[in-house]
Order: C-alpha cells, then sequence, then structure tokens
C-alpha cells in the first residue's frame, strides 16, 4: 500500500472543484453532475499514475457501485460498496440510479465534495465585473497546451467565487479551448 498512498496524496493536491454546473430541473437546484467529478479528479489521479475504475454488480432492486484506484506497481485501493435503489424498476430508473451511486462513489473515495453554496443567497457574495470576466476568459484562449489551460480555469473559477455567470463564461471558455487542443 505504500506507493498507492504516496501516489493518492500526490493525486488529492492536484484535485480541482467538483462544479455545481447542471440544474435539477424537477427542484430547480444546481448540482455536481457525475463528468464534473471525474473532472475534478482524473487528471491527478493519472497524473499519480493511478487508474480510476468503477466497479458494478447486479441488484434487484438498484445499483451497487465500487470505487477502485489501480496504481501503475500494481497496488490496488477498494473503496467499498455502495447501494441506490432504483426508483422505477427500468431502464430510466436503474441509469439514474448508477449515475448517482458512481457520482457519490467517487466523490467518497477521492474526499470531494462539490462546491459549497450554502448559504451563498443569504451572503449574496458580489458579482465579478464583465472586464475581469473578459480577462479570464482571454487567458484561457490564449492556453497553448492542457496544462496551462488547466492553471488558467483554476485560477478563473477561484476568481469567479460564487458569481455563476462569471462560472458559466469561465466553463463555456474552457470547454472550447479543451476541444481546439484536443
Amino acid at each position: 500500500m505504500k506507493n498507492i498512498a504516496t501516489a493518492l496524496v500526490k493525486a488529492q493536491k492536484a484535485f480541482g472543484p467538483a462544479l455545481k454546473s447542471s440544474t435539477n430541473p424537477h427542484f430547480k437546484s444546481r448540482y455536481a453532475d457525475l463528468s464534473a467529478c471525474v473532472e475534478a479528479v482524473i487528471e491527478g489521479l493519472n497524473g499519480a499514475g493511478i487508474a480510476l475504475i468503477q466497479r458494478t454488480s447486479e441488484d434487484t432492486t438498484g445499483v451497487t457501485v465500487e470505487t477502485v484506484f489501480i496504481h501503475e506497481s500494481g497496488e490496488m485501493l477498494e473503496c467499498g460498496k455502495l447501494h441506490v435503489p432504483a426508483s422505477k424498476q427500468d431502464p430510466q430508473g436503474y441509469g439514474s440510479a448508477l449515475t448517482y451511486a458512481r457520482r457519490y462513489s467517487l466523490m467518497a473515495a477521492c474526499g470531494i465534495a462539490p462546491e459549497d453554496d450554502d448559504g451563498n443567497a443569504a451572503t449574496k457574495a458580489p458579482t465579478v465585473s464583465a472586464a475581469t470576466v473578459k480577462a479570464l476568459v482571454a487567458d484561457i484562449a490564449a492556453c497553448t497546451n492542457e496544462d496551462e489551460l488547466k492553471a488558467a480555469y483554476f485560477e478563473a473559477i477561484k476568481v469567479a467565487g460564487n458569481d455563476q455567470a462569471a462560472k458559466t463564461a469561465i466553463i463555456k471558455a474552457k470547454d472550447e479551448k479543451k476541444g481546439e487542443l484536443s
């Protein structure tokens, strides 16, 4: 366990925030979807020589997922099983349960949480100026490789704070630049 433990510490230092960039139309609330959670950790894990696997197992009432980390040395860390009941016994119910289980198993295994916005409405953080957002987007657009993009993106998100409009513009710019660099 020595190699994988050392690598996990290195990986966690590189984890980014799991951004609440999706909206639940039923509850009108924002949440960090599965792709946001994976995006927050995958580069840190892979950069530390760790592969991420999520095992699933059959279940008649829902789904069971276990997040597993495999280090390039061959060491493996199994993070425990999480069972999520399916709300409906149909493909959509099982698909929703699977996505939910994968997201929460990954966040628990990596020790991350979605960006915290509890109480933000009460504190009403100031908005980021249009000029600042424009400069942050320009910094992202000027990136020439994925490492620069990651650094510019995380800095921009930090500057955006709780300003959702600024975050949306930054995420859009990051996604566009990522597509160009791929």
